[in-house]
């Protein structure tokens, strides 16, 4: 299980006093990968240092938000600029306003934002909004589909839960996932079905538009435009959790790459610069049910947080810069070519990308669906996670993640990624 790091491990054991199972979110516990996480203790650029002062190229990238790198230079001005004028107010600001004015711009399905706090509290509150908007009380999500820790979204759930084979959730009410029904993702004709039958008492449909939770996975043609089309016809709101893939797959988000517009968006992550986000915005005419001007409550002390905010328009600014994007489709095809030639009949698998994030299935060739991607080699898993730490790439503790690729990793990080990849493959078919 990899190189025994005393530092990390006696400060998990003390965190184990006093944090429920020493982390604050599970998957940082390795449960899937096995050993102890390691404790960092700072990044920049590519790279992050752990507490024994070993050094790693980062694909976890805080799990999709440092889309700029571990400590741009423009966010952290940005950040020390900000900090001195107030932490927090709890009253408007017009740096808010600019943000929320940014994200309308790049995404013209946002005519109103709302900021929150977390993607967890964005789905939330966009379902409650879809159920206050329609007078309708029935959700439909996706298999495999993961849009926080809501009560009513926590069934099939992806990541998380997948990570350490727990189908649900305990502490959640049946009466709460009554209300939710499941699809199939990438099959059209389960979620048309489940819209047919239930659309007199279906508020919204809800989907990442690219699943990130259980190992990338496309849309398959048609089936955004499929939902898109059902949803309509019977007046459902549908709602895009772009939390992970707002301003990392386009510019404009995975709507804009698919061409698929919703009725409301979920983001977070890269609007936050790397500070804790969450918002939803969409039509005005649901919009406008929120409180103050409508019936649906929602609020937040910390909402709009002028910190928060500041990283967050630095960091839509960086991306305004030409070819940013066009940069990030080559670095994740230059990294997605060079794992796939090392794959082959002693080391069987694929890899799904889109645009920076991508994911290495170990054992299946093709990974559309969650029952593809559950029947990935976990055990084998376990060990390229480790191998690839043991190299000096440092990689999310779970084969049902996506790996993240930044402006900031350099040709040489992929190269040295790559060939450690290599040579891991080599040890690990020789064994085997």
């Amino acid at each position: 299980m990899g190189k025994v790091s005393p530092v990390s491990s006696a400060l998990f054991e003390r965190s184990k006093r006093v944090v429920p199972g020493g982390v604050n979110s599970p998957v940082r516990a390795w449960n899937a990968v096995g050993g102890e996480p390691r404790y960092v203790a700072r990044g920049d650029g590519s790279r992050i240092v752990d507490a024994e002062g070993r050094e790693y190229i980062d694909y976890v990238c805080a799990w999709g938000p440092l889309i700029l790198g571990h400590a741009p230079p423009a966010v952290v001005r940005a950040v020390v600029d900000a900090v001195p004028e107030g932490m927090g107010f709890g009253a408007p600001t017009s740096r808010e306003l600019e943000l929320a004015e940014l994200v309308s711009e790049r995404m013209p399905a946002v005519e109103q934002l709302r900021l929150v706090n977390s993607g967890t509290e964005a789905t939330m509150s966009a379902v409650r909004l879809a159920r206050g908007y329609t007078g309708r009380s029935k959700i439909l999500k996706f298999d495999g589909c993961y849009h926080g820790h809501v009560d009513a979204l926590l069934a099939k759930a992806g990541s998380g839960v997948a990570s350490l084979s727990l189908p649900d959730s305990a502490g959640v009410p049946e009466s709460f996932t009554g209300q939710t029904l499941i699809a199939d993702f990438n099959d059209p004709e389960s979620a048309g079905r489940l819209i047919r039958e239930n659309h007199e008492d279906l508020a919204a449909v809800i989907v990442e538009p690219v699943c990130g939770n259980m190992g990338v996975t496309p849309p398959e043609p048609g089936f955004l435009e499929a939902l898109r089309e059902e949803t309509r016809r019977h007046g459902i709101v549908l709602i895009f959790d772009e939390v992970i893939t707002g301003f990392r797959v386009a510019r404009g988000g995975a709507q804009e790459r698919y061409g698929v517009t919703p009725d409301l968006t979920c983001l977070g992550k890269i609007l936050g610069g790397g500070l804790p986000v969450g918002a939803f915005g969409g039509r005005r005419d649901i919009m406008s049910c929120l409180a103050p001007v409508g019936p649906v409550y929602q609020a937040g002390t910390l909402s709009g947080n002028p910190v928060t905010v500041a990283a967050g328009l630095a960091t839509l600014e960086q991306l305004e810069a030409p070819g940013v994007y066009e940069g990030l489709e080559e670095k994740g095809r230059r990294l997605q070519e060079g794992l796939e030639a090392t794959l082959g009949e002693g080391l069987p698998g694929t890899v799904n990308r889109v645009g920076s994030m991508l994911t290495l299935f170990l054992g299946p060739d093709r990974v559309a669906s969650p029952d593809h991607a559950r029947g990935c080699d976990r055990d084998r898993f376990a060990r390229f996670f480790h191998g690839m730490l043991a190299r000096g790439v440092y990689l999310p503790p779970s084969p049902f993640e996506a790996l993240f690729v930044s402006l900031a990793h350099e040709d040489d990080d992929i190269a040295a990624t790559v060939a450690a990849f290599a040579d891991w493959a080599a040890e690990e078919t020789a064994l085997r």
